[in-house]
């Protein structure tokens, strides 16, 4: 996340809980060391250590069993940046019935790489944003075993986001913008919202009636969407949504930040253990279940204008 911060959180047991079974705690955990390790070396654009996290991802895409988006031949999504190699990670699971509508789950993989000195020299980026790369795998692996999406799910991972955003207005470029039918933008959702548990802050709320349909797919669970209150800091657009956004597409950030008292965010302290991990879970968990309506096809939020 760069320079700023969004709100989410959720900590909920459904009663359904066994149409969750690929979403556990253990694999969360294991997603999230992986990617925080200090081996990636804070994931910095431009270093063998976001390389890794690259291979990481397209890893973990190949296991689940993703395919290809568009007419790439393997995971990589690649371009340049003033005049360097980036790439974005991308996989598809084909929709059944509609498979030219569009549903994105992403988060950035970048983070800011290492101070030459000091005790801990690691930008670990466990929270911004590991976590939400964790939750677009852990919702790929879900989605991929319960077989039901009548839309095409597209999950990504976004590079240079730290850096201004190249990763997600590449893509966005190379999309129609017309065929994506909602964006979960996935940002810091390890740690407790402003509101405790439950909570959910979705930036742009009141730009579509995507987040009301979250909720409704959501109801009899104590779980809450909110609106974003922080209007004044056009969050919004400030974020891997915002391109897409900016093309008529109900294109939202949702996270568990609480933008006022983060004192990991773009610190060497921010690392896996200062993560609520059973929260994180949790919180992926509600978005898995309160997007089943629109992988499904049966709900289509309203246009951004």
């Amino acid at each position: 996340m760069k320079k700023i911060l969004f709100l989410c959180a959720a900590t909920i047991s459904f009663a359904t809980a066994q149409t969750n079974p690929t979403i556990s705690q253990t694999e969360v955990t294991r997603i999230e060391n992986e990617l925080a390790a200090d081996a990636m070396q804070g994931r910095k654009l431009f270093t063998p250590g976001i390389d890794k996290a690259s291979a990481f991802i397209e890893q973990e895409f190949a296991k689940i069993g993703l395919g290809y988006w568009g007419t790439l031949s393997n995971y990589r999504q690649e371009f340049q940046i003033r005049g360097k190699a980036a790439n974005n990670v991308i996989g598809v699971i084909p929709g059944k019935s509609k498979p030219n509508e569009y549903v994105v789950f992403s988060a950035h993989y970048d983070h800011l790489g290492t101070e030459p000195t000091g005790t801990d020299t690691v930008y670990n980026g466990a929270n911004d944003d590991a976590s939400g790369v964790t939750a677009v795998i852990a919702l790929a692996q879900y989605y991929k075993t319960l077989n039901n999406n009548e839309r095409t799910l597209i999950f990504v991972a976004f590079t240079a986001e730290e850096v201004g955003g190249f990763g997600s207005r590449y893509f966005s470029k190379n999309i129609a913008a017309d065929q994506v039918v909602a964006m979960f933008n996935i940002e810091m959702i390890g740690t407790e919202s402003k509101w405790g548990k439950n909570s959910c802050y979705i930036t742009g709320f009141e730009k579509s009636d995507f987040g009301t349909i979250l909720q409704r797919n959501l109801q009899g669970s104590p779980f809450q969407f909110h609106p974003d209150p922080y209007l004044a800091e056009q969050l919004f657009y400030r974020s891997d949504n915002a391109t897409l956004a900016a093309l008529g597409v109900p294109a939202h950030t949702i996270s568990t930040s609480k933008m006022d008292a983060e004192p990991n965010y773009h610190q060497l302290s921010d690392e896996v253990n200062t993560l609520d991990l059973a929260n994180m879970t949790e919180v992926i968990k509600s978005i898995a279940v309160s997007a089943q309506s629109i992988v499904q096809g049966k709900d289509t939020p309203s246009r951004v204008k």
